[in-house]
């Protein structure tokens, strides 16, 4: 008997991707809460872990090595992460405010953002320094920075231990790169003040040997390109400057209604804030109770106790309080592979401290990094014998949508009925249907896709975008669009926000199409499926598949590998931001494209059958052949390197089959990809192609030519 799952009741919003919210959802996912939703939201899909900034700016460390993938802890979590940053939380309707879509709400909240270093009220900071946080923006301003040439002046503003680790890293990258010409600490006090005496010691005589120049008790007025300006008139030569003094808390929790301290959430023992169900952790909390310096070490040690409370707050169980140590263990790194330790008092330095920094530092990555992969489901004892071939290898992936294969799709519409009717005017393999309505050639077209992503707002603008690419690609204008939509098991409560979240993300997309919403159908079972039926008017002579002329260019406005991407996602094989940039792709919608191919002989848009076996339909109904250029296709990024490694979408099998001739293999592989929210596939005169390119790339930065039309009928080649 199937087993439905449970429906689901509350939401659990945590504001932010910092260390105690990544330890959260990994404890979440290998123990979740039934009847909980939970949602993370963090401005992208990757969380920086502070501890390892100093190796990554001395050059120990690659770029990636700092990173949690937060797309693939959502997914271990089972939780909806949301790209985007909070901009406010409205404690009284229990909502939290992201730009560019609808208000999320919660039942229970967590807020863990971190700091910025930022110095608004320093002259030319903003636009001459790079605050060291938020740790992102810094990592890849330091990445460029290094990576050019040239005597290189650098300043780090603010000598407390993390201003010293830092102007010591800077150093040694830039003196092993023979580009050091010279760096500067500035403080406006004694630097080291939060390090013992031996500590100090060490860290000063590391100063000294990598050269670096120490101004204390100094004032800084003006920050320019090229120079810190002192208020004694010097001029400090720098054209890279960054601030690491102090925290600051960021500006928009002072309109939250929460209780701050300068700025910084106050929360009691057991995390929560003013506010019943509201907590907060790490840097951007104030332990009004026992106040502690912000440091990393807390942040990690209150993930358990978050964990529970944020569980107890939903069952009704007792919060649990948190203790923090009194003191913690600083590991500092020198620039080069040596470092400093103190603690209680003692300190101990030399390059074993920096190997047992880098295992502890290594050790806290791996827990994000070796996550359990989705398992193919196990089957009963008793089978038919073919079911194992009809399973596959793996799971159905969502980076189809869960569409039909093309071989089954064929059979059955070539034993459809012949059109009777008038006003139906039949059409040769055309994905929508055209129809005569008072006069008026009204296209009408349905689409719909199961969820690949957790987050309702995304999946239905891709949901509006892929059932409007048939109106598009007909050289329509949109009309009109119904919804038709299941739903998870959700309590009324979830179902209205869910359904809230669906239809404004959608009918964004729609209106700015120029067409409405009018209604649509709702439904209920076991996962999340958004589809819409539209409907176009043709103004002009309607674009089919048919038309196209020898010697076409071959216009394609998406770059291709969404299947292997969302097919890579589902087992933890791809990076986050390989995901979010495809869902990015998938989310472009290409009105304008469409209306600049409106002298197309021939379009379609590229979606399940992958460019090959849509521009099959075009060859076959144009009675042509086509010639591809493999080193002119657009990919996606990270979408070669999947295809590289043998990734694919389960309907891949499927589409190649429909091409025999043409081998498989590597990238050349992503031809065959289905996509969702594709490309449009548009054949037109080589001249007319190459003088629109330009303005097409303005609305599809990707649109590439990347073939031609030839006189072969049903001959498709690659070169």
């Amino acid at each position: 008997m199937h087993a439905a799952p449970l429906p689901l009741t509350k939401d659990v919003v945590l504001i932010g991707g910092g260390h105690t919210h990544a330890l959260v959802l990994r404890k979440w996912g290998m123990r979740p809460l039934a009847g909980a939703r939970l949602t993370v939201i963090n401005p992208g899909p990757t969380a920086p872990y502070s501890g390892m900034l100093p190796g990554f700016v001395a050059g120990h460390y690659d770029r990636g090595a700092l990173d949690i993938d937060l797309v693939k802890l959502a997914r271990f979590a089972g939780a909806r992460l949301i790209l985007g940053a909070a901009e406010h939380i409205d404690t009284t309707a229990r909502q939290v405010h992201v730009a560019g879509r609808p208000p999320i709400a919660y039942d229970v909240a967590a807020i863990n953002l971190g700091i910025t270093s930022a110095m608004p009220d320093m002259a030319g900071f903003q636009d001459h320094a790079i605050p060291a946080k938020p740790l992102g923006r810094f990592a890849a301003s330091w990445a460029t920075y290094l990576e050019g040439d040239g005597p290189a002046h650098v300043a780090v503003i603010g000598g407390g231990v993390a201003g010293v680790e830092l102007i010591l890293a800077m150093a040694h990258a830039l003196r092993a790169r023979r580009r050091l010409a010279q760096a500067t600490l500035i403080d406006r006090g004694t630097i080291l003040d939060d390090a013992g005496s031996k500590a100090q010691a060490q860290l000063r005589k590391a100063l000294h040997d990598l050269g670096v120049t120490v101004i204390e008790q100094a004032t800084i007025t003006q920050i320019e390109a090229a120079h810190v300006v002192l208020d004694d008139g010097r001029a400090i030569h720098s054209d890279f400057t960054t601030g690491a003094a102090g925290a600051r808390p960021y500006s928009w929790l002072s309109n939250s209604g929460l209780d701050l301290h300068h700025g910084f959430v106050r929360v009691d023992s057991a995390l929560q804030t003013s506010q019943t169900g509201v907590f907060a952790s790490g840097d951007c909390a104030h332990f009004s109770t026992d106040p502690r310096p912000k440091a990393g070490v807390y942040a990690v040690r209150q993930a358990p106790v978050l964990y529970n409370n944020l569980r107890a707050s939903l069952t009704k169980d007792p919060l649990r309080q948190y203790q923090p140590q009194t003191d913690y263990l600083k590991l500092i790194s020198m620039g080069d592979k040596s470092a400093v330790g103190e603690r209680f008092g003692q300190t101990f330095s030399g390059s074993w401290i920096w190997r047992w920094k880098d295992h502890i530092d290594q050790t806290f990555m791996a827990q994000f990094r070796d996550l359990p992969q989705m398992e193919t489901p196990a089957l009963p004892p008793e089978h038919t014998h073919d079911l194992p071939e009809v399973l596959g290898e793996k799971p159905m992936c969502g980076g189809c949508g869960a569409k039909v294969g093309a071989r089954a799709l064929k059979a059955t519409l070539s034993s459809a009925p012949e059109v009777r009717r008038a006003d139906i005017t039949p059409l040769p393999g055309d994905d929508a249907a055209l129809l005569m309505t008072g006069g008026e050639q009204q296209v009408l077209s349905t689409d719909h896709l199961r969820a690949f992503t957790a987050d309702p707002v995304v999946m239905a603008r891709i949901a509006a975008v892929h059932a409007l690419g048939d109106i598009w690609a007909m050289g329509a204008a949109p009309q009109a669009a119904t919804a038709n939509l299941i739903l998870p098991k959700l309590s009324p409560e979830l179902q209205a926000r869910t359904l809230h979240e669906i239809m404004v993300a959608a009918g964004e997309i729609i209106r700015d199409a120029g067409a409405d919403i009018v209604g649509g159908h709702t439904s209920v079972g076991d996962e999340l499926t958004i589809g819409f039926s539209v409907t176009g008017l043709c103004h002009r002579q309607p674009i089919t598949l048919a038309g196209a002329q020898p010697g076409d260019a071959l216009i394609l406005t998406k770059p291709l590998g969404t299947g292997v991407i969302m097919a890579a996602e589902m087992t933890g094989a791809a990076d986050g931001a390989v995901v979010a940039g495809a869902l990015t792709s998938m989310s472009q919608p290409q009105g304008q494209a469409a209306e600049l191919l409106c002298g197309a002989h021939a379009m379609t848009d590229v979606t399940g059958f992958g460019l090959l076996g849509h521009l099959l339909g075009i060859c076959e109904a144009s009675k042509l052949g086509a010639e591809l250029r493999l080193d002119a296709m657009p990919y996606l990024p990270g979408a070669a390197a999947l295809s590289a490694r043998g990734i694919r979408s389960s309907l891949f099998a499927e589409n190649a089959a429909q091409l025999p001739e043409i081998s498989t293999g590597g990238v050349q592989d992503l031809l065959f990809d289905p996509q969702t929210a594709g490309g449009l596939l548009a054949a037109l005169p080589m001249r007319q192609a190459e003088a629109l390119l330009p303005q097409l790339r303005t609305h599809a930065p990707h649109a590439t030519i990347i073939g031609h039309m030839s006189d072969t009928a049903g001959a498709i080649t690659l070169v």
